[in-house]
């Protein structure tokens, strides 16, 4: 079970690391077009959003995962250690509760915009909105695993305020 979870995790991981380098590539690609050519593919631009929108939503959960996101620890560590453990637990939960809402919000935008298309590429729109649910159950599993306490950090060497 813990290597499927893994498993998911990293293709999850590598996919969202594919997403930013294609964008990258993409914007380059469109920036220097429009420059030395005076053209830009027609689709750039949709591609450009659509890479962007998969990108920003992964890396939130990614954030979650190696529990990066915003805390206030200077106002947190004036509290005893039991409080910092409760707070941790409703942070947990908020956090669950926040992929509960992307997986559902999700999945409704991307039913309602499976019939319309995008105007450049032709693929459905729901394939952006795609993104939301499959980072919401992301995040709802990093955000369960945290609850009780199972550290979801990949990256453990990496030095805070860089």
């Amino acid at each position: 079970m813990i290597k499927i979870a893994k498993f998911i995790d990293n293709v999850f991981e590598k996919f969202a690391l594919v997403s930013l380098v294609a964008l990258v590539l993409v914007v380059t690609t469109q920036v220097m077009t429009r420059k030395l050519f005076n053209f830009v593919f027609f689709w750039s631009e949709e591609v450009t959003l659509l890479l962007l929108a998969w990108f920003a939503l992964m890396a939130i959960a990614i954030g979650f995962r190696e529990s990066i996101h915003l805390g206030i620890d200077s106002f947190t560590n004036l509290f005893p250690k039991m409080v910092n453990k409760m707070l941790d637990k409703v942070i947990s939960v908020s956090i669950f509760a926040f992929g509960l809402y992307l997986v559902i919000q999700g999945w409704d935008f991307t039913v309602l915009m499976f019939e319309s298309t995008l105007p450049a590429t032709k693929l459905p729109s729901s394939v952006t909105y795609l993104a939301m649910p499959i980072t919401g159950i992301m995040t709802c599993g990093y955000a369960i695993l945290q609850f009780f306490n199972i550290d979801t950090s990949r990256y453990k060497d990496l030095e805070e305020g860089l």
